[in-house]
């Protein structure tokens, strides 16, 4: 018999081909792969469009916007802040000068009156010192004879008596020249006299009464003062020898 060729080609035809194990495993383990990166390009994608939305969301949120406007508030107010102080520090700067200068000014104004006021008042006084001067040499050298006359002078010595207390009153007092050391800044010599009765220097006579208001001269008095005596020339010469008395 004559084998029969056709099924056999049939037989070979349908017969399963034996596949390699390893080259399965490998497009498997691939196939995973690429899934795996797939879906991290997606999340990735998902999570950009997440942060776009948020973003977006906080540019359009009410309290944010508010955030962001008090900031700007709050930095332009230290702005000002730090620009007042400067100003405040500037006028403090020239307050004070101004008060140091003013204080200046009231004390040089002030001093000025008091002398004004004092130049005013001496020269006035100074006007009157020889009215007083004649009361006193008045005193001196009349003497009443009768009592219509002892009330003439009573009355205006009562006149020179208010004088003087007039005077006390605004500072005016005399000088005691007597017995004191010679000042130039208080006395005016006029004479000298040698005399051994004082140390030289001293005065020993008032002859015009001076004045002073406080500190301040308004006459110098007139006065005497003492000088050494002056040394005798003749001197006495011893006798001769064998001279008969």
């Amino acid at each position: 018999m004559v084998p029969n060729s056709t099924s056999d080609k049939t037989d070979e035809t349908t017969e399963p081909v034996a596949s390699d194990p390893g080259s399965v495993e490998s497009e498997q383990i691939d196939q995973q792969t690429d899934t795996e990166s797939d879906l991290t390009l997606e999340q990735a994608t998902i999570a950009d469009d997440g942060e776009e939305a948020t973003d977006a969301e906080l540019s359009s949120d009410p309290i944010y916007i508010a955030n962001e406007q008090l900031n700007e508030q709050l930095q332009t107010i230290a702005q000002a802040r730090e620009s007042l102080q400067t100003q405040l520090m500037d006028m403090t700067g020239q307050y004070q000068r101004l008060a140091a200068d003013f204080e200046n000014f009231r004390k040089r104004t002030q001093k000025e009156k008091e002398d004004l006021e004092l130049n005013i008042k001496c020269s006035t006084i100074g006007q009157l010192l020889p009215v007083i001067d004649n009361f006193e040499r008045a005193r001196a050298h009349i003497k009443p004879q009768n009592d219509g006359e002892m009330n003439i002078h009573k009355s205006y010595q009562g006149v020179y008596k208010q004088m003087v207390e007039c005077l006390k009153q605004i500072g005016v007092s005399p000088m005691r020249p007597e017995g004191e050391p010679f000042d130039p800044n208080l006395h005016e010599a006029v004479m000298r006299e040698p005399t051994s009765e004082y140390p030289e220097g001293t005065v020993i006579e008032e002859l015009m009464r001076g004045y002073i208001l406080g500190d301040r001269v308004l006459r110098h008095a007139m006065v005497k003062v003492a000088t050494e005596p002056e040394l005798s020339d003749t001197t006495e010469e011893p006798p001769a020898e064998g001279s008969e008395d």
